[in-house]
């Protein structure tokens, strides 16, 4: 029985990671770091922004000076993709088809609240999600199922009722931990890096889920 959907936010309901990239470099030769890109986002894909800033600095930053630090950088982001913001393929047709199911629908991210209100106000979805939760509420991120978790119990969901769509590899493994499904969403990484036997659907975007009738083959629990 499907109760509830959970998307992540960046790479999965819209196509940022490449300016999270970029912001990333800005950030790292504003402060004079020599970083490898690739293995910095391998590293630091899904987790909460302190998460993230110290594996950038490689040492224990207090939790201010580490939130301050990503502060910097998500604004230096959210600078670069607004001009050019833009979903994954499909998506707001894919979610109001999903409200249309009756399903319930959530958000689970490692993003900040200050990136959340810069994603919904440039998406304006047809409703809201029923839950949001994102990784400066005091969860650890992933690939630990926390946040997942979190949405799941926000919407009164059973974990095993939940759907997970996910871009990232720590996104896969924590909706595995999560006891939940996945589709995989490879907007930015392979079928094969986003694997697990709990992933149900590997596609390029919602477009690929709108022409295959997902969620018509769901069974979707009713109240």
């Amino acid at each position: 029985m499907t109760e509830a959907l959970i998307f992540d936010m960046d790479g999965t309901m819209i196509d940022s990671m490449g300016y999270h990239a970029q912001s990333w470099t800005a950030f790292a030769q504003k402060h004079r770091l020599d970083i490898n890109l690739d293995d910095l986002m391998r590293r630091t894909t899904g987790r909460n922004g302190a998460e993230c800033m110290r594996e950038l600095f490689q040492r224990d930053l207090a939790d201010n000076e580490a939130w301050a630090l990503i502060a910097e950088k998500e604004q230096l982001y959210r600078d670069l993709f607004g001009p050019v913001f833009t979903e994954v393929a499909g998506f707001k047709a894919f979610y109001a088809q999903a409200l249309a199911q009756e399903l319930k629908v959530g958000v689970g991210t490692a993003g900040d609240q200050h990136n959340i209100a810069f994603v919904m106000s440039h998406l304006r979805l047809p409703s809201p999600p029923h839950a949001i939760v994102g990784g400066d509420e005091g969860l650890p991120g992933k690939p630990e199922p926390a946040i997942f978790l979190e949405v799941a119990r926000q919407m009164k969901a059973n974990a095993a009722g939940c759907i997970v769509f996910e871009d990232a590899p720590f996104g896969i493994e924590a909706a595995r931990r999560a006891g939940m499904q996945a589709v995989a969403v490879c907007s930015t990484h392979s079928a094969a890096q986003l694997a697990g036997p709990h992933v149900i659907a590997t596609v390029r975007d919602y477009h690929e889920l709108l022409n295959s009738n997902f969620l018509e083959t769901l069974h979707v629990a009713t109240s």
